[in-house]
C-alpha cells in the first residue's frame, strides 16, 4: 500500500505547465529470420552528405508534426483505447504520423518506414512490426508522431514527435522536436547531439545521492507491477523520481543533463530509439536491465549519464530483483 500511494504522489504531483532553461532484447521466435544488429559497424559506410540530406528531411518531418501539435495544444478527443485503457489514440496522432511520412517518401521513396499508427495493439504486435520492417529495408524510419499522447490528450505540454533513422538496424539519425518549449533536438551517430543546435552534453553527477531520475509506467503487460517493484528502492537510493509521462520528453532531458538518468521498464522501438542515440551522443550509457548495450531489440531501457549507470543497475536489479519482463 505505502509503494502505491508513492507511486500515485508522483503521478499526481506533475505541474500544469513547465519552462525551462538552456537532458531485454527480444524479437519474433524464429532468429533465422531475424536481421544482425551490430552497434557501430554501420556508420563507417555511410557518406556524411546522405546522413546530412536525411537528418534536413527528418527536421523538416519533425516541424511538419510539431507543428500541428502546437495548434492542437489544448488536447484532442480520444477515438481509440489501443492494447489497454492506459494506451490510447487520438484524432491528431494519424494526421502527424502523415505529415512525418509524406516528407520521407517525397525524399526517400525507397526507405521503409514504422510508424506506430501503423501497428496493431500489443507488444508481440510491435515486436513482429520491427522485425519486418528490418528485414525488408537497409534503412528504416522509426517515427512516433506523439510520444507522450496522454499527456496530449489532456492538454498537459509534455509530449512531442520523436523521429529515428536506422541504417542496417542502427541508429544514425534522431530528431526529437518539443513544440511546447520550442526546443529542437538532433544528433548524427559520431557527431554528437545538439539543442537548438548547440552541442549538449549530460550531467556530471557522480553518484546516486545527487541523481534525479526520471521513470515511466508504460501501458504494456507487467509494467505496473515493475514500476511498483523498483520504485521503493530508486527512491531511497536518488535524489528524487520524476514521472511525466513521455520517453521521447526525458531521454533528450538526460541528454542535456537536466536528469540524470531515465528507467523504463517496456518500450517500443519508436518510443526510445531516437532518445538513446540522443544520449548515447551527449556522452551517456545506454543498455537494458541486465546491462546489454541499447539496439533497436531492447525495451527495457535504462539510460545515463554513464558515471552512475552501474550503480543503478544494482538497484533495480538487486535490490528490486527485476529482470526483463521476457
Amino acid at each position: 500500500m505505502a509503494t502505491r500511494s508513492i507511486l500515485l504522489f508522483l503521478l499526481l504531483s506533475l505541474p500544469v505547465s513547465l519552462s525551462f532553461v538552456t537532458s531485454r532484447t527480444r524479437g519474433i521466435s524464429s532468429s533465422s529470420q531475424r536481421t544482425t544488429i551490430l552497434p557501430g559497424t554501420a556508420a563507417s559506410n555511410l557518406d556524411d552528405a546522405v546522413l546530412d540530406s536525411i537528418l534536413e528531411t527528418a527536421v523538416d518531418a519533425s516541424k511538419a508534426a510539431a507543428s500541428i501539435i502546437r495548434e492542437n495544444a489544448d488536447g484532442s478527443a480520444v477515438v481509440e483505447k489501443k492494447s489497454t485503457t492506459r494506451d490510447l489514440l487520438t484524432l491528431i496522432d494519424p494526421l502527424c504520423e502523415k505529415a512525418i511520412r509524406e516528407k520521407v517518401v517525397e525524399n526517400f521513396p525507397d526507405h521503409g518506414i514504422l510508424g506506430e499508427e501503423e501497428v496493431k495493439p500489443g507488444i508481440q504486435a510491435s515486436i513482429d512490426a520491427l522485425e519486418a520492417k528490418l528485414l525488408d529495408s537497409d534503412w528504416l524510419w522509426i517515427i512516433d508522431p506523439i510520444d507522450g499522447t496522454t499527456n496530449f490528450a489532456s492538454g498537459i505540454p509534455i509530449n512531442m514527435p520523436s523521429i529515428a533513422v536506422a541504417y542496417k538496424g542502427e541508429v544514425m539519425v534522431a530528431v526529437l522536436n518539443d513544440p511546447h518549449r520550442d526546443e529542437l533536438f538532433t544528433a548524427v551517430r559520431g557527431r554528437g547531439a545538439r539543442l537548438n543546435g548547440d552541442r549538449i552534453h549530460v550531467g556530471l553527477q557522480e553518484t546516486l545521492g545527487e541523481a534525479v531520475v526520471g521513470m515511466e509506467s508504460p501501458a504494456g503487460e507487467g509494467s505496473l507491477q515493475q514500476c511498483l517493484q523498483g520504485i521503493e528502492p530508486l527512491m531511497k537510493s536518488v535524489r528524487t523520481v520524476r514521472m511525466l509521462g513521455s520517453s521521447a520528453v526525458f531521454l533528450p532531458w538526460v541528454a542535456n543533463g537536466r536528469l540524470t538518468a531515465y528507467w523504463t521498464p517496456d518500450e517500443c522501438a519508436w518510443d526510445i530509439a531516437a532518445g538513446s542515440l540522443m544520449v548515447q551522443e551527449a556522452g551517456g550509457k545506454c543498455t537494458d536491465i541486465l546491462g546489454n548495450e541499447y539496439n533497436l531489440r531492447t525495451r527495457n531501457l535504462i539510460a545515463s549519464n554513464g558515471k552512475i549507470h552501474d550503480s543503478l543497475l544494482t538497484v533495480l536489479r538487486e535490490d528490486a530483483s527485476l529482470s526483463p519482463l521476457v
